[in-house]
């Protein structure tokens, strides 16, 4: 097994099949991974495994989006999210926690995360296989899966410890189920003046005031809030990094590259913008 696919196999305990579901795990075998009533799953080569059963949704990340959000992150612009993440997992989490993150896109908050904690493994979880393919290889124990936080979760009951949901999609109940009862959900929400310079020019979804509340309400039956903080820093950004910015969200579905060109062009650069994001912590209900 190449270096990739031994990721997986890091973590392999925590997946079960997605025919089979919650009692049927899966097991490391060459470059597939198999469960014992013959379901067979093949490792890419870049190392992911797609265990989503049927065709990703059309809202699914394209490369190209990918390819703008690993350039932005990578860039740092999001740095102290990852580093108060790491914080709250240290905090809540385990020495050798097991870790989800569903819609992890890239992979880097995970991997990020996964750098300060030498105990610990984790799964990247997403309904792109472009993301998938991004994440895998971005740590040695971080295994890469495609599969639809809407759908049941591949994910073993209990299996994990903490997990992660970043600007990102929330299934309350598979999060209630695959969590260990001791375990924690760590939510990063977008505040009302989140990019609030930058919001009206570019045109991106206004951010409802009420966020947080109708937050707590879609988790208030699975889980109790147990911590809360507000993150807020300034980040420059230069031309390229606005238009990444504008490339690697939801505005990308709508606009050609020329498009969203014309429209990053429109704000003066370098930019000063405003990140500010609510990271809460949340414990299972019994």
């Amino acid at each position: 097994m190449t270096a990739q696919p031994r990721a997986l196999a890091e973590v392999v305990d925590l997946l079960v099949c997605p025919h089979c579901g919650r009692e049927v795990v899966l097991v490391a075998d060459g470059s597939a991974l198999r469960c014992d009533r013959g379901h067979s799953f093949d490792v890419a080569r870049q190392g992911y495994v797609n265990l989503l059963g049927a065709k990703p949704p059309k809202n699914a990340d394209t490369a190209a989006m990918v390819a703008a959000r690993h350039r932005f992150l990578s860039a740092g612009h999001y740095r102290p999210i990852a580093d108060r993440l790491t914080e709250l997992v240290t905090t809540y989490g385990p020495q050798q926690a097991r870790l989800l993150e569903v819609g992890a896109g890239t992979g880097y908050y995970l991997s990020e995360v996964l750098n300060g904690l030498p105990g610990a493994r984790a799964v990247a979880l997403d309904v792109s296989v472009a993301a998938a393919r991004r994440a895998a290889g971005t740590h040695p124990r971080l295994g890469s899966v495609v599969a639809d936080v809407w759908q049941r979760l591949p994910v073993a009951d209990g299996g994990i410890d903490v997990l992660l949901d970043v600007f990102a999609p929330r299934n309350p109940a598979e999060f209630r189920r695959v969590l260990d009862a001791s375990g924690v959900l760590l939510t990063v929400t977008p505040a009302p003046e989140h990019l609030e310079e930058i919001r009206a020019p570019l045109e991106l979804l206004d951010i409802q005031p009420a966020k947080h509340e109708q937050l707590a309400a879609a988790l208030a039956e699975g889980f109790s809030l147990i911590g809360q903080q507000a993150l807020r820093f300034e980040a420059t950004l230069d031309g390229a990094a606005l238009h990444d910015l504008l490339a690697m969200g939801p505005n990308a579905f709508h606009l050609d590259e020329p498009a969203l060109a014309e429209r990053a062009r429109s704000v003066p650069v370098p930019v000063r913008v405003t990140a500010a994001v609510d990271l809460s912590v949340w414990a299972p209900r019994p």
